[in-house]
């Protein structure tokens, strides 16, 4: 009961504050990006820049192939204005390049997906030279090494031959805009638990609150469980204030709340840990800021899926993601998304164990 009206107390104390605001302002600021900004679905057209050192006759072959009109497109490159002929299919926007060398300056500024320059040699030999951002997946470069191997039209014959089998009938895409949910649920509903939390402890170590509070009768957990679950209800409000007006009523809430409240709880409980070694958010910031830096990686890595690195997979948020993914989608793993949220409560139970020690020795320090 205690407990209860320690946390009533500080709900209604955090509605007032700065920080309370911000998490509001910053949930309208996601939803209007993610509603007004983000299309529907992301263009899928590759960009490619190709210069050829083929024969004229080759050349209008392979443009007449593209069965497109051609534009001219001006790029700058240092002091000089270069002239590219361009065509855009339907899933490709090609610039063809006059000279290698513009091409590789291009493709070094631009950052395309594929650069390459065409050439055929005294035998008659078309050869193909990739040039690449250096962040590409090994089997994407083993597969530019092997694609001219054979005939262009024996591979697309194999490829529309090929057998594809769905393992669930019924599983549900997500859209691009959708899609980005996942990453914002983790990044709002549960790493600013990190650094809201560790405000409100500097902000009461400021005003003089933890030190007052050292001297009643409530033991000090009740008083880190009030603030972690303030963070909470507020992590909670604003994700809803994302996630109901773009999916409605498909996702899963119950579980999304389940995952929402445990990986919150560990998430804040380790902002607790971090402060409990500092006297006020400057001297944290570094810290702080880390941790935060850590934890977004996997989000980098969701979005950018050709960057996957192994050692990504140990940061906690990578599970995370796809625990939300999971809880947004009306038939996706529930199973996955409890082990997951499993995992977060055990990891929290630990962490605020291990914090609510350093607060009983550094409560009045």
């Amino acid at each position: 009961m205690k407990l209860w009206h320690s946390f009533i107390k500080e709900l209604k104390l955090s509605s007032k504050s700065f920080y309370f605001l911000i998490e509001l302002v910053m949930a309208f600021i996601l939803l209007v990006v993610v509603l007004f900004i983000v299309p529907e679905n992301f263009s899928s057209k590759s960009t490619e820049y190709i210069s050829l050192d083929l024969p004229d006759e080759i050349i209008e072959m392979m443009e007449d192939e593209l069965d497109v009109e051609s534009e001219i497109k001006t790029f700058k490159i240092d002091d000089r204005k270069v002239e590219t002929k361009y065509y855009e299919t339907e899933d490709k926007k090609i610039y063809l390049i006059d000279n290698k060398e513009d091409m590789i300056e291009l493709t070094k500024s631009k950052r395309p997906l594929v650069g390459a320059h065409i050439s055929m040699d005294e035998s008659g030999q078309i050869n193909y030279e990739y040039y690449l951002q250096g962040y590409e997946s090994e089997k994407l470069r083993n597969l530019y090494s092997v694609v001219h191997t054979k005939d262009a039209d024996i591979l697309t014959e194999l490829a529309e031959n090929q057998d594809i089998r769905s393992l669930e009938n019924d599983y549900i895409m997500l859209s691009d805009r959708e899609n980005i949910l996942p990453s914002m649920l983790v990044l709002n509903g549960s790493i600013m638990s990190m650094f809201i939390i560790a405000a409100y402890i500097f902000l009461d170590k400021k005003e003089g609150i933890i030190k007052a509070y050292a001297v009643t009768a409530s033991p000090v957990w009740h008083y880190l469980m009030s603030k972690v679950g303030v963070v909470l209800v507020t992590s909670f409000i604003t994700s809803l204030i994302i996630v109901i007006p773009v999916m409605g009523s498909r996702p899963n809430y119950l579980i999304m709340s389940l995952l929402l409240v445990t990986s919150g709880f560990c998430i804040a409980s380790i902002g607790l840990f971090i402060a409990s070694f500092y006297e006020n958010i400057m001297q944290a910031f570094g810290a702080i800021y880390i941790a935060l830096i850590l934890l977004m990686l996997p989000m980098l890595a969701y979005n950018i899926p050709s960057w996957e690195p192994m050692w990504i997979k140990l940061i906690p948020t990578y599970p995370l993601i796809q625990g939300f993914k999971e809880s947004l989608l009306s038939s996706g793993d529930i199973k996955y998304t409890l082990i997951v949220s499993s995992g977060f409560l055990v990891c929290g139970v630990i962490v605020f164990l291990i914090s609510n020690y350093r607060y009983k020795k550094t409560l009045t320090a």
